[in-house]
């Protein structure tokens, strides 16, 4: 089995799971706030679904080599989220596990000679396709968490931390440290300029993703977010 086979095999876990949590939702914890703010699960879940769609672009680009943006642009993307975020949890759950299995057809139909192909997302820089498979692996494994229904960093495999502590630092062009020490395994990475971090390396991915602050830490790196975007709020 292929490292790639490896993480596929990764991702359709992940993909259960968030299946299995956003199924036991009822309408009204559907409506509930989650963990980012300004968004509720619905938010939450219908960015799930839109996200996987947007990948399939991307996974289209590679197989036929014509460019197919993720989205057209950022309105695109607020749109799908603003128009799908109301609707009830059966309807929820029923556009996730089709966008998820629209997304694995995707994987299915490319070639293995186009895995390498190179692409681009809303931004840069360019990665070859099989970075998508982590991509979203990322969405699914980080946005389980921020629907609040019981999932959270704590519960993210070992496998994906260790691949996301390796990966988030590439994220940034502005780290909010010198230097990070992972106390459980002694590993180091080195920033650019700011304190000397040390904490599990869990704790650390979960703050460099910006899913938890330990006592002390400044702020994470800007790569990504916990609010909702302009006007979906």
């Amino acid at each position: 089995m292929s490292l790639l086979d490896d993480y596929r095999a990764e991702l359709a876990a992940a993909d259960a799971r968030l299946i299995a949590t956003v199924a036991a939702l009822s309408d009204e914890e559907m409506r509930a706030p989650s963990a980012l703010e300004g968004w509720t699960r619905g938010h939450v879940t219908t960015h799930v679904s839109r996200n996987a769609d947007s990948l399939v672009n991307l996974l289209t680009w590679a197989r036929t080599g014509v460019v197919t943006p993720q989205y057209r642009d950022a309105a695109e993307r607020d749109e799908g989220i603003r128009q799908g975020c109301g609707r009830p949890a059966a309807e929820q759950l029923a556009d996730l596990e089709a966008s998820t299995a629209r997304f694995a057809e995707a994987m299915d139909s490319l070639p293995a000679d186009r895995w390498s192909f190179l692409i681009s997302g809303t931004r840069p820089p360019e990665h070859p396709a099989w970075y998508v498979v982590m991509r979203r692996l990322r969405e699914v494994e980080i946005h389980h968490g921020d629907l609040g229904a019981g999932y959270t960093w704590r519960d993210w495999p070992d496998r994906y931390v260790e691949w996301e502590w390796r990966d988030s630092p590439l994220l940034s062009d502005e780290p909010t440290y010198g230097k990070l020490t992972a106390t459980d395994t002694g590993e180091t990475l080195i920033g650019t300029d700011g304190p000397h971090l040390q904490a599990t390396r869990r704790e650390l991915t979960a703050w460099m993703t910006g899913r938890h602050r330990p006592e002390g830490f400044p702020e994470p790196p800007a790569w990504m977010v916990r609010s909702a975007p302009d006007g979906l709020a």
